[in-house]
């Protein structure tokens, strides 16, 4: 009996439960780079977290995406 199964040319992501944030203070500013992104395991009892890069100061910060386009780029509410 052959198995018939369904391939899609591109493939399907879902997009990350969290941003992780590089912050770095210098004086009263705020400095935030996007660093990498975070997902969920299935069974909710962890995360998986992806770093494009590793900083060696500052601090890293997870916050939820903001929603629509307008804001792809942008870092959360600004809370550190």
């Amino acid at each position: 009996m052959a198995r018939t199964q369904k391939k899609t040319d591109t493939p399907q992501y879902n997009a990350p439960d969290f941003l992780a944030w590089h912050v770095i203070d210098k004086g009263e500013k705020s400095y935030w780079n996007k660093v990498g992104a975070a997902w969920r395991h299935k069974d909710d009892k962890g995360y998986t977290l992806q770093l494009e890069t590793v900083p060696i100061n500052g601090r890293i910060v997870l916050r939820q995406p903001l929603e629509g386009p307008d804001h792809q780029n942008e870092k959360g509410n600004g809370c550190a």
